[in-house]
């Protein structure tokens, strides 16, 4: 491990851990069932696992950069990832409900720190000339693996146990650890005041209250009182958080970022990717069932296509992003994209199975060339040092954004189901929910058009390699 160089040790590790924590926000759903049957409980009562996971994650993003800041981004980083596998052979071993919720949480804590530190850990040790290359690792975690975890978890479930979606987990996440405690170099950008107490006791339980409403509103309600407190009350606390927080001279997240064009621009349209995709991978597969009878492992693995068409982007994004630059390329491929999840909408089009298999392709071809665009332009003008507290920001909102787009996807479900013919079973509020996530991508086309016109480009002199062995000195 000790011949193998930083760059490359880095590189591996990063996308090791978030292959896990990606796979591990959409592997359990075709489980829950199953889950609640082997310990006698109610689907509603299953469903626990995958919120209270949820919720933990987005309770712990707003102190993720700030530790990596102040304790260094290999420690955090590490010590998350150490944690999150632990966690995932306990929920393996979990002999009841509230045992395996407890160990989910922990599981989702960790893997709130392990995005922004591990992205943070990234983008510092490569310039952002050198991130276009990084679009084929950047596809896998965020966006490769959510689309696999489906048919990945129903195979698991079906043909070995539900155990097996945790403990798939422990040997990647040991070998990882071991590989970044020897191969990977420490980074301590430090911090310039002390931590900020009050933002984070704003902060934290306000994303908690809503990614808490966000998950159980569909299902239960949104008028049931555990969610409508909660979806308030997170509201609220929000709405105060962010007046603190552009008021504190140490705020714990620095919303002063959003001031710049590029990076503001490539918030808000993670914000919309990432409700459009986690939204049409909610609402396909049910689609899918409602039309042809299919099971939930071919429903899962319907959407098996898309993957392809990501790792195609990932290629396409390396060599069209320096010769188009980010506007030129991101915002035409969201037009299409839209075309895409609309036509998946259309009568008769679930029913053909290689239509679909076709469509899913292409939503991740030109989708995921969007997402990767955006994930790289946005960052361009960001100096290291604040790079733990964009990555922190840039975070929160997109996990937000996939929470809200599966939210809305199961709300205009429910609606519709209750005024057609036929039910919630009928294909009709299926493809109007479908629609809906259409229409979340053609809102972020105009948002694209706020990118820069030019990709990034080297500086007249490199001296980055000196500048990494001076921080890993200090």
């Amino acid at each position: 491990m000790r011949g193998i160089p930083p760059r490359v040790a880095v590189v591996i590790v990063y996308t090791a851990a978030m292959c896990m924590n990606g796979l591990d926000s959409t592997i359990v759903n075709p489980a829950l069932l199953t889950i609640a049957r082997d310990f006698g409980e109610p689907v509603s009562a299953a469903n626990t696992v995958e919120v209270a996971f949820l919720v933990a994650l987005a309770v712990a993003l707003p102190v993720a950069g700030w530790l990596g800041d102040r304790f260094g981004t290999k420690k955090v980083f590490l010590g998350a990832l150490a944690v999150f596998t632990a966690a995932s052979a306990a929920c393996g071993l979990a002999q009841d409900l509230p045992a395996l919720v407890l160990a989910r949480v922990v599981q989702g804590i960790a893997g709130g720190l392990l995005t922004p530190v591990g992205m943070a850990l990234l983008f510092r040790t490569f310039a952002p000339h050198e991130r276009v290359k990084l679009s084929k690792v950047l596809i896998v975690p965020t966006a490769l693996m959510p689309a696999l975890g489906p048919p990945l978890g129903g195979f698991l479930t079906e043909h070995l146990s539900w155990h097996w979606l945790f403990f798939v987990n422990v040997p990647v996440g040991t070998a990882a650890v071991l590989l970044g405690l020897f191969g990977v170099r420490e980074q301590v950008e430090g911090t310039d005041g002390p931590f900020d107490a009050t933002g984070f006791a704003l902060a934290a339980p306000a994303l908690g209250l809503l990614t808490y409403a966000l998950g159980f509103g569909p299902s239960h309600g949104w008028t049931s009182p555990a969610v409508a407190v909660s979806g308030l009350l997170g509201l609220v606390l929000l709405g105060a958080a962010v007046l603190h927080l552009l008021r504190a001279g140490s705020p714990l997240l620095e919303l002063r970022l959003l001031r710049d064009r590029a990076f503001a621009s490539a918030t808000v349209l993670a914000l919309l990717t990432s409700a459009g995709l986690m939204g049409v991978l909610f609402a396909f597969p049910l689609l899918y069932q409602a039309a042809l009878g299919a099971s939930a492992l071919d429903a899962g693995l319907s959407v098996f296509p898309e993957a392809v068409g990501l790792m195609l982007a990932s290629q396409a994004v390396d060599r069209l992003l320096p010769k188009l630059g980010p506007r030129l390329l991101a915002a035409p491929a969201l037009v299409p994209a839209t075309a895409v999840f609309a036509t998946l909408a259309v009568p008769g089009v679930a029913e053909n199975a290689w239509a679909v298999r076709t469509l899913m392709f292409c939503v991740g071809l030109v989708l995921g060339t969007a997402v990767l665009t955006v994930q790289i332009a946005g960052f361009a003008d960001v100096p290291p040092p604040a790079m733990g507290q964009a990555m922190g920001l840039f975070t929160i909102v997109r996990t937000l954004g996939g929470a809200l787009g599966i939210a809305a996807v199961a709300a205009v479900i429910a609606a519709a189901g209750e005024s057609g013919a036929h039910g919630a079973a009928a294909p009709g509020p299926y493809r109007a929910a479908i629609l809906t996530t259409a229409g979340l991508v053609a809102l972020g086309t105009l948002w694209a058009l706020r990118l820069p016109r030019e990709a990034p480009a080297p500086p007249p002199f490199d001296h980055e390699p000196e500048a990494r062995q001076e921080s890993a000195a200090a």
